[in-house]
């Protein structure tokens, strides 16, 4: 286990492994790509139509990825960069033999759980690597640093007893409030009608719940103590006390497919994902000639710049302006960037979708989060203690302002990194105001009351790079995360790519990225939602799956997300 108190869900030897398989559609991602059928195809006379793909990010790389096979036209508009929150910057101001060192801004651990993630990795070559969270078997020591008092500890077994009281109490508050075990054996199997008979139960009775209110049912966690330790330290990855306001049905999410269980992080960086797909010729293609990419329906291999304007036109087409004043018209688009950027930075018109989802998008709740990188000379922190004999500086939770502090290294004489901070909402909020170097003063001031001994200041070798997600003109926010009683809204965006039953003046513009899918902060939320996207052009444009492979829209009805009543 990864977890510092962790979870119900251990790997169980002689079981099927659990995937990102519903629990809200449980369809089978990963079967449908690997399926040698394909994903579908589309009319003859269709071959060559433009498509137009907004946002450059994993899902939108994805879809175009996926439309230019099928012999379509996806044309890329992308603000920024390729890889949206894919983004692995280098370090200004190192020597030499440190200019290979990179920092993951955004995604940076992926689970293995992440099936049709997984399969992207693997197609374009790229190798993964054990991540270091907290107690993890890649982590060689954790230290927990609460109220002031240091723990240090090589497994679970050496924190105090109370730590271990709180792992026994969240195991206790998943089985009894969210049937953990039974749902655990179902997605190993992938029974659909059971998943769909616990989850359904489940989303009527927690749809109104937060985190911190499902823990404060159970008798397990009655005492605050163990509320505030779980809050501080939590599982898989660190503290979750930032996710304590929002629907407990975000967190069950995450514990049932194992999101924050036995992460694996891209040698090199995640953002080589889409920069390769951009680069990558299909295997199997259609309508185009062998060597096609991405890159080169582009012109001069570059996506199209920012989109300024939505609107749809005559013969419900969808029209886009773009921020070099360049207006092409489609007769479908997808959208995978985040959706507040249709509240804001997009000009759109209302048309563009029915009214209830807009309230859907307006009413989405996106969490803060920000990082703090710098490059080091060694991983120093291997160094033994003369006294203690343990590794001088170690992975740290602490509730001090860092938070999250990870120690990423290449082997014991490379140049390394540091993560001084990782943190979410208020805890990132905190840290808006100041610049990079402002940002490293308090945290080398907070690590330095932890750790008295360590000069780190001393192996640091360049400058520090910092992200505020909050803060990117692009993003507005690090991912979203459901409010209690936001199931509705997200199943709106979610099923948005279903248009039979819209009006026919609000089709032909479909929704993708981690924000529409369930998993929001996972990429396997936005490469599932851009094959549903793909599912939708295909279909709108008159095209169809091989029996042999139904799509997710083909057996959308008999496993649809729980309806909850409207009135």
């Amino acid at each position: 286990m990864t977890s510092t108190v962790p979870t119900a869900a251990q790997h169980t030897e002689g079981q099927p492994p659990i995937t990102m398989f519903g629990p809200d559609f449980p369809y089978a991602y990963d079967d449908f790509l690997a399926h040698p059928a394909g994903l579908g195809q589309i009319p003859a006379t269709e071959h060559g139509t433009e498509v137009a793909v907004i946002g450059g990010g994993l899902s939108g790389i994805v879809a175009a990825y996926e439309l230019m096979k099928m012999g379509l036209k996806p044309v890329v508009y992308e603000a920024d960069q390729i890889g949206g929150r894919l983004r692995t910057v280098g370090f200004e101001g190192t020597p030499a033999q440190a200019s290979g060192l990179t920092a993951e801004m955004g995604a940076m651990r992926f689970p293995p759980s992440s099936t049709a993630l997984q399969h992207y990795i693997d197609m374009v070559d790229l190798k993964t690597r054990a991540f270091p969270n907290p107690l993890s078997e890649a982590t060689p020591s954790t230290v927990v640093d609460l109220k002031g008092e240091s723990h240090y500890a090589e497994t679970l077994a050496d924190l105090p007893q109370v730590y271990r009281d709180v792992a026994e109490a969240w195991n206790k508050c998943l089985d009894e409030g969210a049937d953990f075990s039974d749902m655990n054996q179902a997605m190993r199997e992938r029974d659909v009608p059971r998943i769909r008979e616990i989850w359904g139960k489940l989303v009527e009775k927690l749809d109104n719940q937060t985190f911190y209110g499902f823990l404060c049912e159970s008798e397990a966690f009655k005492s605050f103590r163990h509320r505030e330790i779980f809050g501080q330290v939590g599982f898989g990855t660190g503290g979750w006390d930032t996710d304590f306001p929002n629907s407990i049905l975000e967190i069950l999410r995450v514990v049932y497919t194992e999101a924050d269980d036995h992460h694996r992080g891209i040698e090199g960086g995640s953002q080589q994902l889409p920069l390769r797909l951009w680069e990558r010729a299909p295997e199997k293609i259609v309508h185009w000639a062998p060597g096609t990419s991405l890159s080169t329906v582009h012109v001069d291999g570059k996506p199209r710049p920012a989109v300024t304007r939505l609107s749809r036109t005559a013969g419900n087409h969808i029209t886009v302006t773009d921020a070099d004043g360049d207006i092409r018209t489609y007769k479908t688009a997808i959208f995978t960037a985040q959706s507040w950027m249709l509240l804001s930075k997009v000009d759109c018109d209302d048309s563009l979708f029915p009214i209830d989802h807009w309230t859907a998008i307006e009413r989405t709740h996106y969490m803060e989060s920000s990082k703090l990188f710098v490059p080091v000379d060694r991983p120093f922190w291997l160094d033994k203690d003369e006294v203690t004999g343990r590794d001088v500086m170690s992975m740290t939770l602490t509730d001090r302002m860092t938070r999250g502090t990870y120690l990423l290294d290449d082997g014991p004489d490379k140049p390394a990194t540091i993560c001084l901070s990782y943190t979410w909402c208020d805890d990132s909020l905190k840290w808006l105001p100041l610049s990079a170097n402002e940002r490293l003063e308090v945290m080398l001031k907070s690590l330095g009351e932890i750790y008295p001994k360590v000069d780190i200041r001393k192996h640091i070798i360049g400058n520090p790079v910092t992200v505020s997600w909050e803060n990117e003109p692009y993003f507005m926010g690090a991912f979203k995360a459901n409010l209690p009683g936001h199931y509705r809204y997200q199943r709106r965006l979610f099923t948005h790519f279903m248009q039979e039953t819209l009006p026919e003046d609000r089709r032909g513009i479909f929704l993708a990225g981690d924000d529409i899918s369930w998993t929001a902060g996972w990429a396997e939320g936005a490469v599932q939602t851009a094959l549903n996207a793909v599912w939708g052009v295909m279909h709108h444009l008159g095209g169809s799956t091989d029996a042999s492979n139904p799509g997710p829209g083909d057996v959308f009805d008999e496993i649809a997300p729980v309806e909850l009543p409207e009135d």
